[in-house]
């Protein structure tokens, strides 16, 4: 299986890798959009500011050829940074994001301490009919590791897959098809984290 974890200088690479790792796949780290052609699945690793991570996709010319892969069908995961950059803008900056998924990043609510720094649970979405395949054996309530202060907002309710309380509930997983995207870290919440990426590598070799 060939996994690429992008490289553009905005994420925590070597905790992804080294997790994925665990799961039985060496991934390919790179900033080549050349190598996401004939990826069987695709990671997308995020931390730090949204315009500054937008600018360099745009630097490196990612920003299309991550669009097109979303639009391939293939399996793509977007980690913490890397889902509120799926959005149509962030308010960090009033800045463009990749509008794959419709919506906005926003500033979590005045009042709160920010960021929104260590474990906090997960309630997976009951209103849909079918829990998402990458959620497979993950109890309903785990905990998982978050350090943010902003939160993706999607329109798409559908896609919401779990959500998380802080001041308010936000969406924790996005999980639609084939995209699917974490605000929290999975490489740092444990078991849990770590079943999440086997879920993830699974739909990508059809298992």
């Amino acid at each position: 299986m060939k996994l690429v974890v992008i490289d553009y200088d905005s994420g925590n690479l070597r905790s992804v890798s080294r997790a994925l790792e665990s799961q039985g796949v060496t991934p390919l780290v790179t900033g080549d959009a050349a190598e996401f052609d004939d990826a069987d699945a695709v990671v997308f690793p995020g931390v730090g500011s949204g315009p500054a991570a937008m600018e360099a996709l745009k630097q490196r010319n990612l920003v299309g050829p991550i669009r097109d892969y979303i639009a391939s069908g293939r399996p793509f995961l977007g980690v913490c940074l890397g889902l509120q950059l799926l959005m149509d803008r962030t308010e960090e900056g009033d800045a463009p994001c990749l509008g794959v998924v419709h919506g906005n990043a926003k500033l979590l609510p005045p009042g709160l301490k920010v960021p929104h720094m260590g474990w906090n649970s997960v309630k997976f979405n009951s209103q849909l009919p079918d829990r998402h395949p990458v959620l497979a054996g993950i109890p309903q309530d785990s905990y998982f590791y978050f350090v943010h202060s902003y939160y993706a907002a999607p329109e798409d309710q559908d896609g919401v897959g779990g959500t998380t309380e802080y001041g308010i509930q936000f969406c924790s997983i996005y999980a639609k098809d084939n995209l699917v995207a974490t605000q929290f870290h999975p490489e740092k919440s444990g078991p849990a984290g770590l079943r999440f990426y086997k879920n993830f590598i699974g739909m990508a070799s059809g298992n």
